[in-house]
């Protein structure tokens, strides 16, 4: 087998002679310390626990999330004899026999790594295959690692293939992909798979502050989470990133701060996000456009800006919704999410989401970036301040005229309108000002306790956060401003949906008890009572 296989080309280096960069430095050597992954830890330590350890094994999943690392782990966890040379298999292999520590230095000769992407052809894959038909020299395991498997050709996966499916006991392959769509189904078939996850943000931001601390330099809650935002879910990327602003903030002799790592990575400033997404929903276009045309002069790219607001727009609606904030977010941020989250309607933020989405890709194409942006804002803007295709219809339902100009002047609505004197009264309000949907809801999921004006005061039990947001919102619409909605714990009353169903059942029980009733069921047992009207009592 070739030298280049087992990993000899490169000639040994002092170890403290060359800077290793964090994401070499900070790769897992336990799994312990292998973050965001422990569903697929557990299936691991189960199976080396049972001795239940399949021949090959294919780890897939995006750059950075660990996959190469864990082919490491997995040969050190089969190899390790422990700190006393007695040792078996282990989930936690000790790190300090000769066999962990040959593994965690790439010198172990019976683990081979191979890179398919530069070895990619059936001979190289037939060095592997006489090769494996030999004894391991010194480990329990020869183990072959090939990284970006995919990128095989189609020969050197069939050469591959009767080895896979029937290999030596002494022989275990581990597979690595980002690609796992272009790896034969045959070979799928005979390997046990992984598919490793994404890190969530906020795992990552944690790490990442682990590790300024231990490098003894120091950095803002929020830089670390722009950080782990940045990264997309990959540990690699995110320490290449830290890498670099530690870097940054060593030359300014600071901590890494939020808008170093701002200007590092050409973000958008995210008060400046805040207040042109204003502006948008304001239909302010003067405004809208001399904010991004600031934001472009910064060196902001028009493209990351759409991105800025298509997020912005997606936190909104999840704001709405009444999900949870994101770790690292600012105070104002927040604010400013809830202020829009009552102010927007779904329909709203469903056609700005189009909108932009659609502005982001054209810009991404165009030739001539910032003014596809500005055209696409403009757009945004001039949707803004058309009708809602609902209130639409419905005027047009109504006979209401839909061009021409704007009469000289509009009746002004009461100032003072009677103040409901109960839900059902509100729920009439509702359906007069054409909120039949609203109203529905209203009916079927409200537990009202008490109303004293101005305040409508209903149970949390049942009721949806999207709900409560849209209902106080057309209270203040419907009965005016001062009005408001107060939701709490207690129980409350039926809704008035219950409250019906149990005055039908009533008076049902009633009529049914009736002499004249009671008198034809007896007379023709048969019978059925299919219906029946209120006044004087006549029957169906």
């Amino acid at each position: 087998m070739s030298d280049s296989l087992l990993g000899l080309d490169e000639p040994p280096q002092p170890r403290d002679s060359v800077y290793r960069v964090l994401a070499r430095k900070y790769r897992p050597q336990t799994f312990a310390e292998l973050i965001g992954q422990d569903a697929m830890v557990q299936t691991l330590g189960n199976a080396i626990r049972r001795d239940r350890l399949a021949h090959a094994f294919l780890l897939t999943g995006v750059r950075g999330v660990g996959k190469t690392s864990t082919a490491r782990l997995i040969a050190k966890a089969l190899n390790c004899i422990g700190p006393d040379g007695q040792g078996g298999p282990t989930i936690d292999p000790c790190g300090v026999c000769e066999p962990c520590r040959a593994i965690a230095e790439g010198r172990h000769i019976d683990v081979i790594e191979m890179d398919a992407a530069s070895h990619t052809g059936v001979d190289d894959v037939r060095e592997i295959i006489d090769a494996s038909r030999y004894s391991a020299v010194s480990a329990r395991y020869k183990i072959y690692i090939i990284d970006e498997v995919h990128m095989l050709s189609k020969n050197a996966f069939n050469a591959l293939l009767k080895t896979l499916e029937e290999p030596p006991g002494h022989v275990k392959f581990l597979f690595a992909t980002t690609e796992v769509q272009k790896v034969p189904v045959t070979v799928l078939s005979r390997c046990q798979r992984f598919d490793l996850r994404r890190i969530p943000a906020e795992k990552l931001a944690a790490h990442f502050g682990e590790v300024v601390e231990k490098e003894g330099a120091e950095a803002e809650p929020e830089a670390l989470a722009m950080i782990a935002r940045a990264a997309e879910g990959s540990a690699r990327d995110g320490l290449s990133i830290l890498d670099q602003a530690i870097a940054h903030a060593g030359m300014e002799g600071g901590a890494v701060t939020a808008d170093a790592v701002r200007d590092m990575l050409g973000l958008s400033d995210r008060n400046a996000i805040r207040d042109l997404f204003d502006r948008i929903i304001a239909a302010d276009a003067p405004g809208a456009l001399a904010g991004l045309r600031g934001q472009y002069d910064l060196g902001v790219d028009p493209q990351a800006v759409l991105k800025s607001l298509l997020e912005t727009v997606h936190r909104v609606t999840l704001a709405k919704l009444g999900n949870e904030v994101i770790p690292g977010q600012a105070e104002e941020e927040r604010a400013a999410l809830v202020e829009w989250a009552a102010k927007l309607g779904f329909p709203a933020l469903h056609r700005l989401w189009q909108l932009l989405l659609k502005g982001h890709d054209e810009v991404i194409r165009a030739a001539l970036p910032i003014e596809a942006c500005e055209m696409a804002l403009l757009r945004v803007i001039h949707a803004s301040s058309l009708p809602d295709p609902g209130e639409l219809a419905r005027k047009i339902a109504e006979g209401a005229p839909m061009g021409g100009p704007a009469p000289a002047a509009t009746p002004a609505a009461p100032a003072e309108p009677p103040a409901p004197r109960n839900m059902a009264e509100v729920v009439e309000r509702l359906v007069a000002a054409h909120e039949e949907h609203l109203a529905a809801r209203v009916r079927n999921l409200v537990r009202p306790i008490r109303l004293e004006e101005p305040v409508v005061e209903v149970s949390s039990q049942g009721i949806p956060a999207d709900l409560v947001h849209d209902f106080e919102s057309a209270l203040r619409r419907v009965l005016g401003k001062r009005w408001s909605l107060r939701v709490t714990d207690a129980p409350g009353q039926p809704t008035l949906n219950e409250e019906r169903a149990a005055q039908e059942a009533a008076e049902r029980d009633a009529v049914l008890k009736s002499p004249v009733v009671a008198a034809a069921l007896e007379a023709f047992p048969d019978a059925e009572l299919i219906g029946w009207t209120r006044d004087n009592r006549r029957f169906g």
